[in-house]
């Protein structure tokens, strides 16, 4: 996958580069010798792409170079030596519960912007997307894969659990029972099952991915920006709404439409 040459760099480091193209940002994961693995850092610069965004970017399209997605966390976090100038694992599990949830929630923050309301945010998958990497595209609001995708959540497999906020976004999508399955098994998910169940929007070969996610995304920008806003805060809300308050929210969001369209907004 390149960087288009009429795109401007914003920043490059710690394993993520971030690029603009008019309203298209694209996030890649730059370290395909050990399959985009993660780390605090690379956490921390993910945190920093969605803070570095401009105003005008409506789409934001999540890559991974070389043959994996992300292949999850990289396991030189649960070595005694952690990675340089880090804190090891171990070290934070000897902390206070106080100490370990704010260190928890710092690594959360880079999953948590991809879903903004003023944003639609697309993970382009290929390979593996196991544990970190599963959640980082769960993270996204859709997903566009290849036929060799291999999702799997394996955090039970080593005594943990996933925390990287990818259990709500899986239980929306394929429901408690398919969830569950899938993470207490750590099973992979392949192409074929991921767009059946509803994990992926669309499956196409390896070599058609980059295609499909450009034209997902032109098809995005084909509709009014607050249009789009008003529809994604709509359906956020839609589970936590009773169907009563949701007929309220639309009628509300509709008369905020209708009067920008008359000239009559604020």
């Amino acid at each position: 996958m390149t960087t288009p040459d009429d795109s401007q760099l914003v920043f490059d480091k710690d394993g993520v580069r971030l690029t603009v193209e008019d309203a298209v940002a694209t996030v890649t994961l730059t370290n395909p010798a050990k399959r985009n693995a993660q780390s605090p850092a690379l956490w921390r610069a993910l945190t920093e792409a969605g803070r570095s965004l401009p105003g005008s970017v409506r789409i934001v399209v999540l890559r991974g170079e070389g043959k994996s997605f992300s292949a999850g966390l990289d396991r030189q976090a649960f070595t005694p030596e952690g990675f340089d100038g880090e804190p090891s694992f171990l070290d934070m599990a000897r902390g206070s519960d106080a100490d370990l949830d704010a260190v928890i929630a710092e690594y959360q923050e880079a999953f948590t912007w991809w879903r903004r309301s003023d944003l639609v945010s697309i993970a382009a998958v290929q390979g593996h997307a196991i544990g970190a990497g599963f959640q980082l595209a769960l993270a996204c609001d859709l997903r566009v894969v290849a036929e060799d995708v291999q999702f799997a959540m394996r955090e039970t497999s080593l005594g943990l659990v996933p925390d990287l906020t990818g259990t709500h976004p899986l239980v929306s999508l394929v429901g408690y029972a398919r969830a569950l399955e899938i993470c207490a098994t750590g099973r992979f998910v392949h192409a074929e099952e991921a767009e059946r169940i509803g994990l992926a929007n669309i499956a196409v070969p390896a070599d058609e991915l980059d295609a499909a996610v450009r034209d997902l995304s032109a098809a995005l920008l084909a509709a009014p920006r607050d249009a789009v806003v008003e529809t994604k805060a709509l359906l956020q809300g839609a589970a936590g709404r009773s169907y009563e308050d949701q007929r309220t929210a639309e009628r509300a969001a509709q008369a905020r439409r209708l009067r920008d369209l008359a000239g009559l907004g604020d």
